[in-house]
């Protein structure tokens, strides 16, 4: 057998033993049509090598994959708080002998959240928190502040801190536009596989792997509670910075951040159907900024021809600079969009020119 066929091997008990701890044998020995002695021996390789946990007499045995970092770092947060001091001293050297660009994703993670904890929660202490195993980091900043989504609500009178969530998903947003470009959690979000944010009872998250976006909302928190932030990137991950801010970038504008990706489904509060030109105006806030412009439909059933006549027309007829194209459109929105485009009204009148 070659080393590229053992490697294989050994990758798939490591992807799959969380999923099937007490079958994994035999989920090797049928996807690779080896015996099940010889699917054993790949197993107890891994416990000896020191990344899988046995549990259990030999008819219930059950693996885990081993624990490799899991570690708490209190910290105080003061002027004086350096995030690039705390990744060089106290966080890259517990995670070990990973890929670069793992440890290149990690260390702008790190550091473009930590510093929105110095900058701007408001916070006295924060918390980070490192796990990682064979197959995943995770990487986690807690902090005891104001809350990012009230704060920006706050500061920049949003009528509602989903909305702040919202605005968030769009990039360049930030509270303090002379010393920072509200770019961090745009591309954190776009480097990590699964990117989540907690506060006030709201939770926002990304997942590169079904490109998904989720906003949920739960008991407010107590005043105070503070911003929880969890990053996991696989170990083995080929994505690194330049390709990331590459998707986003242009060229043209000496690679500066010219194009973003909205879920537009985040611009429907409780399950609301987008139906008025108040709620297109919502999804389109500042999105003149950028050049070109990706509306994200996926889980959007239907939009009414008021929203669709404002993004598609007025916004484009107002902004002929920014190029919105829609993805993930189903039949129905798509025909509602080609409508709108044809310049014909819902009662068939033709719009004027």
């Amino acid at each position: 057998m070659t080393g590229e066929r053992r490697e294989e091997i050994r990758r798939f008990i490591l992807e799959t033993v969380e999923k099937h701890p007490s079958d994994v044998v035999r989920l090797t020995q049928e996807r690779f049509g080896i015996s099940r002695q010889m699917a054993h021996r790949y197993v107890r390789g891994l416990v000896i090598d020191g990344l899988l946990v046995g549990d259990g007499t030999t008819s219930g045995r059950r693996y885990s994959l081993r624990s490799l970092v899991e570690e708490r770092l209190s910290l105080r947060v003061t002027a004086e708080t350096s995030e690039s001091e705390l990744w060089r001293l106290r966080v890259r050297p517990r995670l070990g002998d990973l890929r670069k660009n793992v440890l290149d994703i990690c260390q702008y993670g790190f550091t473009e959240m930590f510093n929105n904890v110095i900058e701007h929660s408001a916070a006295e202490t924060a918390s980070v928190g490192l796990s990682l195993d064979a197959t995943n980091l995770q990487m986690t900043v807690h902090d005891d502040g104001v809350g990012i989504f009230n704060k920006i609500a706050r500061e920049l009178r949003l009528e509602d801190p989903r909305v702040a969530l919202f605005e968030l998903s769009k990039g360049k947003l930030t509270t303090n536009p002379r010393r920072h470009t509200g770019e961090g959690i745009f591309f954190t979000s776009r480097l990590f596989d699964r990117f989540h944010i907690l506060s006030g009872g709201l939770f926002y998250s990304h997942s590169s792997e079904w490109d998904d976006w989720l906003a949920e909302i739960g008991e407010q928190d107590e005043p105070g509670a503070g911003t929880t932030v969890l990053m996991n990137l696989a170990v083995d991950s080929n994505r690194t910075l330049k390709g990331v801010f590459d998707r986003f970038a242009s060229a043209e504008e000496d690679y500066a951040f010219s194009r973003t990706h909205v879920p537009v489904r985040l611009a429907s509060y409780e399950a609301e159907k987008l139906l008025s030109r108040s709620q297109a105006r919502r999804l389109l806030a500042r999105v003149e900024q950028f050049k070109e412009v990706a509306l994200d439909f996926d889980g959007v059933d239907f939009i009414g021809q008021a929203f669709a006549d404002e993004v598609f027309r007025v916004f484009k007829n107002e902004h002929p600079e920014v190029a919105i194209y829609p993805v993930r459109a189903n039949e129905d929105v798509e025909k509602m969009i080609r409508r709108v485009k044809s310049g014909v009204s819902e009662g068939g009148t033709r719009f004027p020119a």
